[in-house]
């Protein structure tokens, strides 16, 4: 414990980051790292815990405590150390993931906990700086080979661990680039990518092959790629989008919010977009969802110029406190505002969206809306809702950005090909104790196997299903398990 009052001493406070209007004018990240003296405070406010709820808040099984003692002593080699021998991409999570350890920090009960997120993502840039981020591959292969269908965290984690463990990988993307929803869905102003380039370069230096536009299912059928390697883990993520199927939905400008972002994300790379184009410079947007991917879409739209953004969310404003239902270490519903936000977004709760209303053009103009009041049970969970008679209005817009989240596997046909079994919610069916299907040698992981989940849980999945893997090809692992903290701990 680098300082046993450090929690009652130093408060949290966030590093700097670039104001509203400046910010806006470009698609670069806009927060800075903390000066040193900052950074040995925030350090010093973790307490060390006896139980440090923060290791189980985590679903990578960080080693918290650990890495904030070393950050304190400024041994920033044996902060490196400790939080890669459980997070194969802190610089991923450092920035883009919503902190459950932040919740379950114990320090959180009566006061801000620790900036888990913001030290983590201090510790790997330093460690690139100081150069101890290197590849890291076997000298000795094992001679089996591992197709992974898909580049985003779970399809690189599973490849970075495949690696370490001598295994020959191929990981599989159908988009230009490497990365997934990483590369495509995440905003540059929130996860510049030079950052995925950087990690890719290494797994490349480490031994594995990323073979980019190329489908599988299209430009090489399952059988031919089960013939061809030793295994398969399918690892393309949950991408089809939830619909808002209501009267007008034909209506030209109601996009879905993945359409939306992935085409500024090509934009900013200079990659061509070969669809109709969709901006927001001039126009009244409005994001329906209240989720990350919606406030990506208001930060988005901000900087295409959009004359008004507004933000719908169905349910009601949640509070500041945590409720009943999501009590410490719980992720809580608590009251959030994102960078976006901050940036200029009208935010509607509690509000139905009942129909998409057309001009003569056959463009939308407007949004019909209704107010709703929900029903809460004793631990303050929605129980239902109904509309607030006489409340129904429009509001105009002539963009509609639909951010309802995803259903599933985007690819069906994939799956039928590979023959794999699916779960009651049509994602891959693979118990989490082996991540395999009931077609051999073929494994799954993240979104196409859990659903629609979080970066954190994407790269936890593709570390464990390595494990299996390994396991499978060669009848034992020495590839960590997040059930086992190791010497750390």
């Amino acid at each position: 414990m680098g300082n046993i009052t450090g929690f009652k001493e130093y408060p949290r406070t966030a590093p700097p980051k670039a104001a509203p209007t400046e910010r806006v004018s470009h698609y670069q990240e806009f927060i800075g790292l903390y000066p040193e003296p900052e950074l040995h405070k925030q350090s010093a406010r973790c307490m060390n815990c006896g139980v440090p709820f923060c290791h189980s808040g985590c679903p990578l099984g960080n080693i918290i405590p650990e890495f904030n003692e070393a950050v304190y002593r400024q041994d920033w080699r044996e902060a490196y150390d400790i939080l890669s021998a459980t997070n194969n991409f802190p610089e991923f999570t450092g920035r883009i993931c919503p902190a459950p350890c932040e919740s379950a920090c114990v320090l959180s009960i009566h006061s801000a906990p620790v900036a888990i997120e913001e030290i983590e993502k201090h510790i790997i840039e330093i460690a690139f700086q100081k150069g101890y981020v290197q590849p890291t591959a076997p000298v000795l292969k094992t001679g089996k080979t591992v197709a992974v269908v898909g580049s985003g965290p779970a399809g690189m984690a599973v490849a970075a661990q495949l690696a370490e463990a001598g295994h020959t990988v191929t990981v599989f993307e159908r988009d230009p680039h490497v990365g997934g929803l990483m590369r495509y869905g995440v905003p540059d102003f929130k996860l510049e990518k030079w950052v995925i380039e950087r990690r890719v370069k290494l797994l490349e230096d480490a031994g594995v092959t990323f073979r980019c536009n190329t489908e599988i299912g299209r430009d090489i059928s399952a059988d031919e790629l089960r013939q061809s390697f030793d295994s398969v883990v399918l690892a393309g993520g949950a991408s089809a989008p939830r619909e808002l199927n209501l009267p007008g939905r034909d209506l030209k400008g109601i996009h879905y919010a993945m359409e939306y972002l992935t085409q500024q994300n090509r934009r900013v790379s200079d990659t061509p977009v070969d669809s109709e184009h969709i901006l927001a410079d001039g126009l009244d947007v409005v994001v329906i969802g209240s989720g990350d991917t919606g406030s990506d879409c208001v930060g988005t739209a901000n900087r295409q110029g959009a004359k008004s953004v507004a933000q719908f969310a169905m349910m009601h404003q949640p509070g500041e406190e945590r409720p009943a239902h999501t009590p410490w270490p719980l992720y809580p519903t608590v009251f959030r505002t994102s960078s976006s936000h901050e940036e200029g977004c009208q935010r509607y709760w509690g509000v139905n969206t009942k129909a998409y209303l057309g001009d003569e053009n056959g463009d939308v103009r407007a949004l019909l809306v209704s107010d709703v009041t929900w029903e809460t049970d004793d631990m303050g969970r929605r129980v239902r809702f109904e509309e607030v008679p006489g409340s129904d209005r429009e509001i105009p817009c002539q963009l509609v950005l639909l951010a309802l989240g995803f259903t599933g596997p985007a690819n069906a046909s994939l799956l039928n090909q590979f023959g794999v079994s699916l779960d009651p919610r049509g994602n891959v069916h693979a118990p989490e104790t082996t991540y395999h299907t009931n077609v051999p040698g073929v494994f799954a992981a993240g979104d196409m196997r859990r659903g629609q989940s979080l970066i954190v849980w994407a790269i936890s999945e593709g570390r464990e299903a390595a494990r299996q893997i390994d396991m499978y090809l060669m009848g034992k692992t020495n590839l960590p398990s997040k059930n086992a903290v190791g010497m750390f701990g």
